[in-house]
This record gives C-alpha cells, structure tokens and sequence, in this order.
C-alpha cells in the first residue's frame, strides 16, 4: 500500500522585495501591476541557478503567502460577486498558501532579478522561480470557466481588499 502524503517541506530560496506593505489596495494580479517593480532576491547558495535566465523576458515566481492565516475552500474572488471553491480562484486562503505571479525580467544582478509586475507582499518567501516559454504556458483553445467573458481591462484596475485577511 502507498502512503499518502499530507505534507510536504518546501525549501525557500529567498525572498521577494516589493514596495506593498499592506494587502489592501494591492494590484490582484501581475498582470495588472505593469508599473509596479520587485526585486526576487535569492539566498546566495542559489545564486549560481540564475545561469542564463537572463535571456527569458518573463519567469514564474512561486512563494509561499506568509500573511495568510487558514484557508476557506469557498471564497468570492475579486473578479465576482458570488463565492467559488478555492481551487477554481487565484485566492491567497489556499490550504498550500502557494502563490504564482508571471512576471517581466528588467535586469538580473548578482543573486537578484529585479522585475516588473510586483502583486505580492515585501518579504514574501520565494519558492521557486521558472522560466516562461511562449509556446509551452499560453494556450489560445483555453477555456476560463466562471471568468469566461469578464472584460480583462478590469483586471488591471482592480485592487485587492481585507476579503482575505
């Protein structure tokens, strides 16, 4: 028989340096932080990993949501009205507390990637960071369930709220 595993230990290789200190009025996607700047700044044992980013224009940051507490498996996201189960939102009040953000590579120097599209809290713990490919992560025949049909311009003007505090 196989055991299941319930958790797991997650290495942190760093932190994410951003200008938001609050969750409140934070853009809910980084797609919607065009103007917002970050700095993914690695542990110096992981700086060597850092090899040939810099010819990627974007990386996925994955990072562990350290201000939430518990998780709801029903929440009403940002982007409507009535609750859905968490795994079908980009909510922080996950049971894994794992967040993603797909953001613009400005510069990497050193142990840091300095990067454009900053949706996430100062000191955020960074997890892992991957390479956006182009013909791998979009997918034009994707089908976006309840979000089908939102007009995408709200995206970038909405900002986030105490809903998940």
């Amino acid at each position: 028989m196989t055991e299941v595993l319930e958790t797991v230990n997650l290495t942190v290789i760093g932190k994410i340096r951003t200008t938001h200190n609050e969750i409140s009025n934070m853009p809910i996607q980084s797609v919607g932080a065009d103007m917002q700047n970050g700095t993914a700044e690695l542990y110096p044992k992981y700086a060597e990993g850092l090899l040939d980013v810099d010819g990627f224009s974007h990386v996925i940051l994955l990072y562990y949501f350290h201000r939430q507490n518990g998780y709801k498996l029903k929440v009403k996201p940002f982007m409507d009205t009535i609750e859905h189960g968490v795994f079908a939102t980009r909510s922080p009040k996950r049971p894994a507390s794992i967040g993603m953000s797909i953001v613009r590579v400005l510069k990497i120097e050193d142990n840091k990637i300095y990067f454009e599209g900053a949706d996430m809290l100062d000191e955020t713990p960074l997890i892992d960071i991957k390479p956006f490919f182009r013909s791998f992560d979009n997918r034009p025949d994707a089908i976006s369930g309840w979000l089908e049909g939102k007009d995408e311009k709200e995206i970038k003007k909405i900002r986030s709220d105490d809903r998940f505090k």
